[in-house]
């Protein structure tokens, strides 16, 4: 995919070191799967048509318990629990079981990221695996376990060793005790430091970027011990309120803060399922008068939780998501997945808490 010549440094300064108030792996598409379960919405019960022997304008309905009722009212009743269904719904996905688990993009060498992951930033390799048959390798990097952090899953698909990461893409956060000292030691490593260490312009918070072997940027936030240092992934949208909206009607995330800086044109909401200082959150970004990215072949989706994969479809479906991929169990492992796109294009799937664990065993 060529590459855009809009330059990412004109974008706007990070501002997720303001700290707010709390308030398919690799990229392959899979094979559509079509589940016998679905979501049951509300319904009237069995009701079949009455014949209308002496021209009864009102067609009427016999229900199965014998009694009639007329067609209208069962259109009606019809209308008032499907609107009923779609709130219990999107109510549902509020409380629902859900954080973000990992996120996924393509790297061109598999051995050097790992090596700088490890080395600059401080992560650990928490598994690695192959699959020869389908040309790609996984690994999982992060500061904690799968299963109660959020982490890294790079793909590399065997021959290709370069991608294009696009202007829609940001960056990813992460969150160090001592941002100068980081820096040190990257560039002793060899690491590229696009950003020097210093406050955020019109704040305190000292950060800095830099840049891995395949020029996916990190933001250096200093902050206090963590609990989640992989604290956030960056993307830029097209249209911030249409995004907040369906990130929290679809996704049941929290809009935890929302800043305007006018001064550099650009506007963040920060969506999670928690503090920013305890959780990874999105940081949406809006940039004055654009609207569309080039999302580039390099960075694919984040991965999230869910207690039920199909009701998690319908919501998205409610709220005018494009799902990719309908929920159920994927072929060979059985952990039920389903795929979504934003209004932005960016991907997310969701996958059950139930068997995410028992992949992990």
């Amino acid at each position: 995919m060529a590459s855009s010549s809009l330059n990412l440094t004109s974008f706007r300064p990070s501002l997720s070191s303001f700290r707010c108030s709390s308030a398919a792996r690799h990229g392959v598409s899979l094979t559509a799967y079509n589940p016998s379960r679905r979501l049951a919405l509300f319904h009237l019960g069995s009701a079949i048509p009455q014949a209308q022997p002496f021209g009864i304008k009102a067609p009427t309905m016999l229900r199965a318990d014998g009694n009639s009722i007329e067609a209208g009212t069962v259109a009606n009743m019809t209308q008032e629990s499907t609107a009923v269904s779609q709130e219990n719904v999107l109510e549902w996905t509020k409380k629902d079981k859900r954080r973000m688990l990992h996120v996924v993009y393509r790297v061109g060498d598999l051995d050097k990221t790992i090596k700088f992951y490890t080395e600059c930033l401080g992560m650990k390799l928490l598994r690695k695996r192959d699959i020869p048959e389908e040309r790609y390798t996984n690994a999982f990097l992060g500061f904690g376990p799968e299963d109660s952090h959020f982490v890294i899953e790079l793909t590399y698909n065997y021959g290709v060793d370069r991608y294009d990461i696009g202007t829609g893409f940001g960056h990813f956060g992460v969150a160090v005790e001592d941002v100068a000292k980081t820096v040190d030691l990257i560039k002793a490593k060899g690491g590229k430091v696009t950003r020097e260490p210093g406050p955020v312009k019109g704040g305190s918070t000292v950060i800095a970027f830099v840049e891995d072997p395949d020029g996916y940027k990190f933001e250096l936030l200093e902050r206090g011990p963590t609990p989640e240092p992989l604290c956030q992934i960056m993307l830029r949208v097209g249209d911030l309120d249409r995004s907040i909206n369906f990130y929290e009607k679809a996704f049941g995330m929290q809009l935890l803060c929302k800043r305007d800086n006018p001064e550099y044109q650009y506007t963040i909401a920060m969506m999670g399922y928690g503090p920013e200082d305890k959780n990874a959150v999105l940081e949406l970004t809006y940039n004055y008068g654009v609207t569309e990215y080039d999302k580039g072949n390099g960075y694919a989706q984040v991965a999230i939780s869910t207690d039920d994969v199909y009701k998690t479809a319908e919501a998205i479906k409610l709220c005018g998501g494009k799902v990719t991929r309908e929920p159920g169990p994927l072929p060979g492992i059985n952990t039920k997945i389903t795929a979504c796109l934003d209004p932005d294009g960016w991907k997310t799937v969701f996958v059950d808490n139930i068997d995410f664990l028992k992949e992990l065993e």
